[in-house]
């Protein structure tokens, strides 16, 4: 049971994370607060998701893997609960930060599938529960948008408590110990170091008002973020015992997978929330379908189903292709995606095409990123190797958003509510162009393609590639 198990916690804790997203409207009614204000319930579940992974993926190189992953897991139904209890809209926000931090056990669930099972096995594994954590959103957006339809925005929060619940006892149940001579220790002034930078970029992709009415302000905190990742970069190389292992992040292989995680990632994240934001712009708009959060929701599916058809078919294509040369296929796919929103989208049927589409390579290129980080990466180090790039990807998801609401913003004629239709004519192109990087960098990646190390070597360093070899 241990697989299922694996893939099953990573969906839960991805779908729970994304549970702000459908429920921004009916938050702001409830809790009488500002849809800016409502929409800090998705903010600061990415914020404090983005900050809990590389300290619990160092966390989870050592021996403590199992209390680590419980201990999250009993965070995350504590502040499951915080949202389900009558609390005032600053509990509510408590509680989304406890689930945004369940998001950091996507990587320790990988490093258990390769500590705990067979090569062939574990590698097919890792691919689904990269691509699971990547669909959650889609299988928990239209079933919370029902539920808070029939039952309020406390209904859709009290389905994550109970799924979050059963996380808990499956963990209990099925995540083995980690093997034996492991050792971790948490640089923890370093992770506050890097809780405030990553704090401040995640906060200024998000907040564009800031950027057009006090421009100045924007700079100096981009600046004062700026200064604080490079001393955390810079703190990381001299400390013995570093959050991330920065040299290793600096191999090519892991540096240019990390690349077009972020790049591959905001263009990904624009095309999804281009589609579901087009659907539910009314007739009066002059374009759009009016759909409500459910129907919208439901837009979702084939994104969530070829995302996984993807994600189980590509550890078979990845004996024939290397993971490089799949990362450039993936990117050229959801490339495809954008030309497709680009130029057809006058009914709801081109707009679903444009969605399989996505989600077929958002699901191709989330199982095939592992194995390019992972062939450089030793056993001990699998969770914190994908921690960190999984960072990168929440970092990236935060540039497709911003950017999409720049785009759109751009294309709002004064004094209407809604942009025009080339506003989403001109983000497609961007993000035509952003997967273009994307690939070209995959390309690159696959043209000098680095040697492999032993997997088992249990160094947390990854060595050059003058002293690697097959």
């Amino acid at each position: 049971m241990l697989v299922p198990a694996l893939m099953f916690i990573a969906l839960v804790v991805a779908a729970v994370a994304s549970l702000g997203t459908p429920l921004i409207t009916s938050v702001a009614t409830t809790f009488h607060v500002s849809l800016d204000s409502a929409q800090w319930t998705l903010t600061v579940a990415l914020l404090s998701g983005a900050v809990a992974t590389p300290v619990l993926g160092r966390l989870g190189a050592g021996p403590h893997r199992r209390a680590t992953i419980l201990a999250t897991l009993a965070i995350v139904v504590v502040g499951s609960a915080l949202t389900v209890l009558p609390l005032p809209f600053a509990g509510l926000l408590i509680g989304r930060a406890a689930q945004g931090v369940g998001v950091g056990l996507t990587a320790l669930m990988m490093g258990v599938a390769r500590d705990h099972l067979p090569e062939e096995r574990s590698t097919a594994t890792i691919a689904l529960i990269s691509v699971v954590s990547i669909i959650g959103a889609g299988v928990g957006y239209p079933l919370t948008a029902l539920l808070t339809e029939i039952g309020g925005v406390r209904a859709a929060y009290g389905f994550g408590l109970f799924v979050t619940a059963v996380a808990f006892l499956t963990a209990w149940r099925s995540i083995p110990a980690a093997p034996e001579g492991r050792s971790a220790h948490v640089n923890v002034a370093g992770a506050l170091v890097l809780a405030g930078g990553l704090f401040l970029v995640l906060f200024l992709a998000g907040q564009r008002s800031l950027w057009s009415r006090h421009l100045a302000v924007a700079v100096i905190l981009a600046v004062v973020a700026v200064l604080l990742l490079c001393l955390w970069t810079s703190s990381e190389l001299r400390s013995k015992a570093p959050l991330v292992n920065v040299r290793a992040v600096r191999h090519p292989a892991i540096a240019g997978a990390n690349i077009a995680m972020l790049v591959g990632g905001s263009g990904m994240y624009l095309l999804l929330t281009l589609i579901t934001r087009y659907a539910q712009t009314p007739h009066s708009a002059g374009y759009g379908f009016g759909l409500t959060t459910f129907a919208a929701g439901l837009v979702l599916v084939p994104f969530s189903v070829l995302g996984f058809v993807a994600g189980k078919l590509t550890p078979r294509v990845r004996t024939l292709i290397d993971a490089p040369f799949l990362l450039t296929g993936s990117a050229v796919i959801v490339g495809g995606g954008f030309v497709l929103f680009a130029t057809a989208r006058s009914n709801l049927a081109e707009l679903l095409v444009a969605m399989s589409v996505l989600g077929f390579g958002v699901g191709s290129f989330s199982a095939a990123m592992p194995g390019v980080i992972l062939a450089v990466t030793p056993k001990s180090e699998t969770s914190s190797a994908m921690s960190f790039n999984y960072v990168v990807r929440s970092v990236g998801y935060s540039l497709g958003s911003a950017t999409g609401g720049l785009v759109l913003a751009t294309g709002t004629d004064t004094g209407h509510l809604f942009p025009n239709d080339h506003a989403y004519t001109t983000a497609a192109l961007v993000g035509i162009a952003a997967m273009a990087v994307t690939a070209l960098t995959a390309t690159a990646l696959a043209r000098h393609r680095p040697p492999e190390i032993n997997p088992t070597a249990a160094t947390a360093s990854v060595p050059s590639q003058g002293r690697s070899s097959r």
